[in-house]
């Protein structure tokens, strides 16, 4: 049996939908209602019809930017840092909690006389791949090199 291909969020179907019609109107001169074209990506990413396929995604929010074992490159507590995504966990729409392995311990304090280093983070992320949460200068906390 074939595995069934990825899917993109519902707006991202719809979309390729409108995509579809215009194409085929364009190139084959085929004019395709909405709801045919709908019907063709269903089966393109091998449902039995749109209803099948709308119900399979819901109404979930875009798909996290990165997925446990990625390798990922970003700013740290300022910090430039590479890590392993260890962990991933939607809390909400456009909202990840991600746990990061940096390759290498970062020190999160910028005294000389004094130095804390970090491996292993947990942080919240948006779907740009930064925090809410600032440090004193007005930085992400996080910032994922996406």
């Amino acid at each position: 049996m074939m595995k069934k291909p990825k899917i993109p969020n519902l707006d991202i179907i719809k979309d390729q939908a409108k995509r579809l019609r215009t194409t085929l109107l364009e190139t084959n001169g085929e004019a395709v209602s909405h709801s045919q074209s709908l019907e063709i990506l269903a089966h393109q990413y091998g449902f039995k019809d749109w209803n099948v396929l709308h119900a399979a995604i819901g109404n979930r929010p875009p798909e996290c930017p990165v997925e446990m074992g990625d390798h990922v490159k970003g700013r740290y507590l300022s910090q430039e840092f590479e890590a392993e995504v260890r962990g991933v966990e939607a809390l909400g729409p456009d909202r990840y909690r991600l746990t990061l392995h940096f390759d290498e311990p970062v020190d999160v304090v910028t005294f000389e006389s004094f130095s804390a280093m970090r491996q292993r983070v947990h942080c919240n992320v948006d779907a740009s791949g930064k925090t809410i949460e600032k440090t004193s200068d007005g930085r992400p906390q996080v910032q994922l090199h996406l």
